[in-house]
């Protein structure tokens, strides 16, 4: 068999599109655009589901242009779950990051796939993009008369339902709706788990928490967080701090905190209060700590 040597366009333009999505999605400047939600949304809906389709049906017989289109959206539609789920159980998580290499490597490998698939086949019978060809192809198959009426509507129907489908989704997440307002906040011990928090205390001691908020109210909000010991406030700076974050920013330190007094089991409380209430605290957490006199 004859081995294609030439680097398929099509395959190149997807590695080429890859490219542009991670740096749109990565590079601060450009993030915040609206051509990145368009460029993500053509990563996750339609180049999983062509590369795969690439790796499957390498022949120019295997598939027709608009066939091969359609199947894309398909095979894509099928693959996203999976690939979400695997993630999800990695310890990475669903994060925008891994995501965007995840599903980058999996549309790379696959090229890799079709690509070496193509080879194995003679250079006439090998799947190639002429995009002339394959708009014709497709005009062609949209507005000339097909073998039957019946043929026609459907095509109609699976090329409208592409289109509506790409542009519901691109509207829904160009304007997301609101879901609930709210604060997180949360304490992490020293080595930044839900455990291994400072509870036991020489009088002079210092102990370190690490201290996170994250706002989720749609709005900029001020952030004010308090340390108490026994509903006392400890020495400032250590007692307040002062915290501005926009819609879903976040903000994250450690706190240093010296506790003045000894006691047994006494309730060290991190309070944060909002702009629009100054009294009653809008997130409360607490430790219970013993601090001895020093020997």
């Amino acid at each position: 068999m004859a081995g294609n040597r030439e680097l398929p366009l099509d395959l190149l333009i997807v590695a080429g599109f890859i490219l542009i999505t991670n740096i749109f999605v990565l590079v601060p400047v450009l993030s915040g655009s609206f051509l990145r939600t368009c460029l993500g949304i053509f990563l996750v809906l339609f180049l999983p589901g062509y590369a795969l389709a690439g790796a499957i049906f390498p022949a120019k017989k295997d598939l027709e242009g608009i066939e091969r289109a359609a199947i894309s959206f398909g095979l894509s539609i099928a693959v996203v779950p999976i690939l979400g789920l695997s993630l999800n159980h990695s310890t990475w998580g669903i994060r925008e990051v891994p995501v965007l290499i995840e599903f980058s490597v999996f549309i790379l490998l696959m090229c890799v796939v079709a690509y070496y698939r193509r080879r194995l086949l003679p250079e006439a019978e090998a799947f190639r993009v002429s995009f002339k060809t394959y708009f014709s192809s497709v005009k062609a198959k949209i507005l000339e008369k097909p073998e039957s009426k019946t043929d026609k509507i459907i095509v109609f129907i699976l090329v409208f339902s592409i289109l509506a489908s790409m542009g519901s989704l691109a509207y829904i997440i160009g304007n997301p709706k609101e879901g609930e307002h709210f604060t997180e906040f949360y304490i992490l011990g020293k080595n930044r788990t839900t455990e291994d928090y400072p509870t036991e205390f020489v009088q002079g001691e210092k102990g370190t928490v690490i201290v996170g908020i994250v706002n989720h109210e749609y709005r900029p909000v001020d952030y004010t967080m308090e340390v108490r010991l026994e509903n006392r406030y400890l020495p400032l700076p250590e007692s307040q701090k002062q915290v501005s974050l926009g819609n879903n920013m976040s903000w994250e330190e450690p706190i240093t905190f010296t506790p003045p007094f000894e006691g047994k089991n006494m309730k060290l409380e991190f309070l944060l209060f909002n702009e629009t209430e100054k009294t009653v605290p809008y997130r409360n957490l607490h430790l219970w700590i013993n601090v001895t006199e020093e020997a």
